[in-house]
């Protein structure tokens, strides 16, 4: 893949125009997410996390969670903007979803709004949606960043991808 920045048409956003650090804004776009065959999230109350060469990444109130999904589990990760992260596993009726979700029970300042929050991994679930269009992972096991037609790269990712 080219490693030149793909020109946004009108109403979509270059993933190279969002800043580093990270930039975080209120997300009142309506967010869904499946796991299972059910609906385990439904939210127009979340943030979005935008940084150079990534697709945003979401964050959606625990509380937004469907009730005895999200399991915090062990291990834990250091971002230098946010802080350290916990992960967490999701049990919907008998399927166990491994570490498919992060969160910052204790962000640094600059991020407090997404403290009981918690960022999904979409490659994980059955689907996640961003205003009911079906959202593409972005490549890679670290990175969470969720694609829509919105958003162009190229991506920060895995093979095929532009990693560094």
């Amino acid at each position: 893949m080219s490693k030149d920045r793909i020109k946004p048409k009108p109403g979509q956003e270059s993933v190279w125009d969002y800043p580093r650090p990270p930039a975080i804004e209120p997300f009142s776009g309506h967010l869904r997410i499946i796991l299972n065959g059910e609906v385990i999230a439904d939210t127009n109350r979340s943030y979005r996390i935008l940084e150079t060469s990534h697709p945003p990444t979401y964050y959606i109130p625990l509380a937004d969670f469907k009730e005895g999904v999200v399991i915090k589990t062990s291990g834990s990760s250091f971002c230098e903007w946010k802080g350290t992260a916990e992960y967490y596993n999701f049990q919907v009726g008998d399927m166990l979803t491994r570490k498919c979700a992060w969160g910052y029970p204790n962000p640094n300042a600059r991020f407090s709004a997404i403290k009981d929050h918690v960022s999904v991994y979409a490659h994980m679930m059955e689907a996640c949606y961003v205003n009911d269009e079906l959202v593409k992972a972005q490549e890679g096991d670290f990175y969470g960043g969720w694609i829509t037609s919105k958003i162009v790269g190229p991506f920060k990712g895995g093979e095929g991808t532009w990693g560094w």
